[in-house]
């Protein structure tokens, strides 16, 4: 097997934000123009979440790879509340290219799972030019009901279970701050409802979207109106007994669609 080697990486934005992130690199792709896959996060991610996936994924591929954690997040620099409502927004928008910037790549594959799905359909209509195909699991346009319910029977978990002591696993003291920041700001009464859709139409790459059949946090539409709203470039793929976390619930058959959206790409 060729060889690969994985660097942690700090990058200082302009603002002086600082992100971290693991970097991967294949010896084989220096000096070429090959794009670098970006993994997003879930609304309560961690790079220790994605568990093994970041590794077989650039070795089923043979892309370079950065997986990073986004402010507030693991060794990146925190936030504080209340977050805004646009929150998934500001990511794709505004801090989205700062990070690539910072870590110097210039040709992408966005792969994003569930917040961090809708952050790479933000960017992917944002940065145009710079992004070549995306891949999203559980990616949300708007909240529906079952995202609502999903995030209510959580939240009950959250004061009942041991899942602050698993969520602290990984973001230590500032577990109780991140679930805060998600939970309550999807569940808050907004001035204007949350709809990314408007953003779809301005997506010109491929897009593979993804979505576990037993998902308990978005309905079926949210997918039939991603592909919809990008068009002829997007495919949908359900993939059956999996939930909302399609690489570690199904992580075989994630991976081999995966691969095989990337290789038809002819990259």
């Amino acid at each position: 097997m060729a060889s690969i080697e994985w660097q942690e990486r700090l990058f200082t934005l302009a603002d002086g934000t600082e992100i971290f992130g693991l970097h991967c690199r294949h010896a084989v792709n220096s000096g070429t123009d090959k794009p670098t896959l970006v993994l997003l996060h879930e609304a309560l991610g961690h790079i220790g979440m994605w568990k093994g996936f970041p590794q077989q994924l650039a070795e089923a591929t043979g892309l370079d790879l950065l997986v990073y954690e986004r402010r507030g997040y693991g060794r990146s620099s925190p936030i504080t509340l209340p977050r805004p409502d646009d929150y998934l927004e500001e990511e794709g928008r505004d801090w989205l290219e700062p990070v690539l910037d910072a870590a110097g790549l210039k040709k992408v594959i966005l792969v994003g799972h569930s917040d961090g799905g809708s952050i790479a359909l933000i960017g992917a209509a944002c940065l145009q030019k710079r992004v070549l195909a995306i891949i999203t699991e559980a990616a949300h346009i708007r909240i529906d009901s079952l995202t609502t319910a999903g995030i209510v029977e959580a939240v009950e978990l959250y004061k009942t279970t041991e899942l602050p002591e698993r969520l602290a696993r990984y973001h230590g003291d500032r577990t109780d701050l991140l679930f805060r920041a998600w939970s309550e700001t999807w569940l808050r009464d907004r001035f204007q409802p949350l709809d990314l859709s408007g953003y779809l139409n301005q997506i010109s790459c491929p897009a593979l979207i993804i979505q576990g059949a037993d998902d308990q946090y978005g309905e079926v539409a949210q997918v039939e109106d991603i592909v919809s709203g990008i068009g002829d470039k997007a495919g949908a793929i359900f993939l059956p007994d999996c939930g909302h976390v399609p690489h570690l619930q199904a992580p075989a058959a994630t991976l081999a669609v995966m691969q095989g959206f990337i290789e038809s790409l002819g990259l």
